[in-house]
């Protein structure tokens, strides 16, 4: 989830070329109704979003899918280093800063998905 298509199709190319199957959305409403239609292994959610924002996202995700497991990015701020720590405090068992070069995105997702749930 992000409202950067730019971005969204560039995660989308370094996910699918590792074998991952994609699902995109451009804001909080829409990547949460497609995740309670379709489900997703492992979220990716940036923390400024139209619509809902990603803490929202986290927080909604967690209610419903307690062992979700979710990756917050932030690139938009200043304070992106204390809005990564509530993103955590919010249930993201993950944080990237943006920008990010494809290698470390790949790495935090193999590493989360390889992780057994709760």
């Amino acid at each position: 989830m992000d409202d950067d298509a730019l971005l969204r199709g560039a995660i989308r190319v370094v996910l699918e070329s590792a074998g991952y199957e994609v699902i995109e959305a451009g804001d909080g409403d829409a990547g949460l109704r497609l995740h309670r239609e379709q489900g997703a292994d492992l979220l990716l959610v940036d923390l400024f979003m139209p619509e809902r924002d990603g803490l929202e996202v986290i927080r909604a995700v967690r209610a419903e899918v307690p062992d979700a497991k979710i990756i917050a990015m932030s690139g938009g701020s200043n304070l992106k280093l204390d809005l990564l720590d509530a993103a955590r405090a919010f249930g993201a068992a993950r944080t990237l800063w943006k920008p990010f070069v494809p290698g470390v995105l790949l790495r935090i997702v193999q590493d989360l998905l390889s992780e057994a749930g709760p």
